[in-house]
């Protein structure tokens, strides 16, 4: 039996490098392409740009445009409410609808989720962790508190079973995480009455019939969008080539103590590809780690060697990662020395021999080239793209360097 070319695209940094713009190149190959969803939500926002047309992708897989087909993990928390808005949107820009498919066992974002995770970043104020706002904590909370509800289950139920589910989960589960969310306040705010943890606006919502009803109705008519999938070996065997699309950057993973509290809430490099690779029984050809010629960050949390855009000599507007009231600014930087460069790429890498694979090509793909005249910027200077891909670290842990020097996938450079 003929076997996929397996890869995945994990962006190095903390998010915002251009894996949109690398999912969109590495599916534009011959034959049947699958792009995995598998971490986090409809937080991803991963823009591809054509010179007619371009799409900012959340549930959607990448690869979209170049008819990819897009399939969900059982680690992906999928936005059924959501789902339909971008749907058509995409439609409305490509003038087809991609194909989604999802393994049975996913899990379910609901919308108390994005009520709860909006309600408490409201009331850490200044102290935000930096979340997006759309409920990828909340429902993994949730679900890990016997509170879950799966594709299998959305089809087996009817419209009015889901919604007795869901008020179930309010009466039960919804005050017992009012009161875990409030203990979770810093100190500086524990004080408060447990009312500001649900401003009154949240709590109307929270408490409407009506709100229950419509996410529902929603999420049963975006159904018609999804096939689920039982056996998920024979269906991979069907594709050629499978590309892991991860969402958010490496130094965001939920295990990243450096950067605690200010993490997402899921696996953001190699551990889920591992652990669904060595379930189903294949391995990794190629990982591909994207990093912008500089550093950003959206949101709240450390970020070394912080500069303005300015001062790095960035002219160029970003059209994706506008200013919003849950992540504020896209804030900018240098990277590290070439040793923190490759650091927690090495550090992720070790996730291949926990589960027994063995080392793919590890390649690197460097974005945003025309912003920094196709320099790289570092704490200890600029080197241009040519010298820094044959630094020491850099060359020893990279095989291979896809180089980016504008939107398009089309201008991409492989260099080896």
């Amino acid at each position: 039996m003929r076997k996929p070319y397996f890869c995945a695209v994990i962006g190095k940094n903390f998010g915002d490098e251009g894996k949109g713009l690398a999912v969109d190149y590495l599916s534009d190959v011959p034959g049947k392409v699958l792009v995995i969803r598998h971490n986090g939500g409809a937080q991803s926002g991963h823009t591809v740009d054509r010179p007619d047309k371009r799409f900012i992708f959340h549930e959607l897989s990448s690869g979209a445009f170049r008819r990819a087909d897009t399939f969900w993990a059982d680690t992906y928390f999928p936005d059924l409410y959501k789902l339909g808005e971008e749907m058509e949107a995409f439609y409305d820009v490509a003038g087809f609808r991609p194909v989604i498919f999802a393994d049975i066992n996913a899990k379910i974002t609901i919308i108390d989720d994005v009520l709860l995770n909006m309600a408490a970043e409201s009331a850490r104020g200044s102290l935000r962790h930096g979340s997006c706002g759309m409920g990828i904590y909340e429902a993994k909370c949730r679900s890990e508190a016997g509170f879950a509800i799966t594709i299998k289950e959305l089809l087996e139920w009817s419209e009015e079973k889901c919604v007795k589910r869901l008020r179930e989960i309010r009466s039960v589960y919804l005050p017992r995480r009012l009161q875990e969310l409030r203990e979770e306040l810093p100190e500086q705010i524990k004080e408060s009455e447990l009312s500001q943890i649900l401003p009154e606006e949240y709590e109307e919502l929270l408490q409407s019939d009506a709100v229950l009803e419509n996410a529902v109705k929603e999420i049963y008519r975006n159904l018609q969008y999804i096939t689920p999938i039982k056996d998920v070996a024979s269906f991979l065997n069907s594709y050629d080539r499978v590309i892991f699309e991860n969402g958010q950057g490496l130094l965001l993973d939920t295990d990243n103590a450096e950067y605690s509290p200010h993490v997402t809430a899921s696996k953001t490099g190699l551990t889920n590809p591992c652990e669904f690779l060595s379930h189903w029984q294949f391995t990794l050809d190629e990982v591909v780690y994207v990093t912008r010629s500089y550093v950003t960050r959206h949101g709240a949390g450390p970020l070394p060697n912080e500069s303005s855009r300015e001062a790095l000599g960035i002219k160029d507007e970003d059209q994706t990662n506008l200013d919003n009231p849950w992540q504020g600014s896209l804030r900018y930087a240098r990277h590290e020395n070439t040793g923190g460069f490759v650091s927690a790429v090495s550090q992720d890498l070790q996730n291949l021999q926990e589960y027994n694979l063995p080392m793919p090509a590890c390649s690197l793909m460097i974005t945003h080239l025309n912003e920094t005249g196709n320099c790289v910027l570092c704490e200890c200077g600029d080197y241009s793209v040519e010298d820094f891909c044959e630094l020491p670290a850099v060359c020893a842990t990279f095989g291979q360097f896809y180089l980016s020097d504008s939107r398009y996938a089309f201008d991409i450079k492989l260099v080896k």
